[in-house]
């Protein structure tokens, strides 16, 4: 796998953008958050900076901290509207470690008790359902209308 992606060839660029198709929860300036195309569980959402970068070693600061917030705030959603056992956190880097996108995201994945490690699935998930839960999670952010 190439980690080396222009901007012009990163789906999650084209995402930022309006370009490609995403199922958007969550956006300020800095970031975004969608649903997982390619869900392990319901629920499961990415958190990218908007500025391209490839791993957590060239993100800017302001954006690594602004995915963090976002991640604790979408988490308290998915608790909320999914009610999972708990939720798994996850930022991959380089190709040995095994991403997919080579965009700086971190996967907040919903897990229950007895269920298996999954990262990624190759098995695209329900648009309509995908649609339903963006908007049950958005809606349970308090105040995102600030954002």
């Amino acid at each position: 796998m190439n980690e080396h992606v222009a901007p012009d060839d990163c789906i999650f660029c084209r995402i930022v953008e309006g370009r490609a198709p995403a199922h958007r929860v969550l956006e300020d300036e800095r970031t975004l958050v969608f649903m997982d195309l390619f869900p392990v569980t319901e629920g499961h959402t990415l958190i990218i900076p908007k500025a391209h970068c490839t791993n957590l070693l060239d993100v800017d600061e302001a954006d690594l901290q602004a995915v963090a917030r976002h991640s604790r705030v979408v988490a308290h959603a998915i608790r909320e509207v999914i009610a999972p056992d708990g939720i798994g956190v996850f930022q991959l880097n380089g190709a040995a470690a095994g991403p997919t996108v080579f965009h700086y995201h971190m996967h907040l994945i919903p897990r229950t008790k007895g269920g298996t490690l999954q990262l990624h699935t190759r098995v695209r998930g329900d648009p309509d359902q995908l649609a339903d839960t963006a908007r049950r999670l958005a809606a349970a952010i308090p105040g995102k209308e600030a954002w």
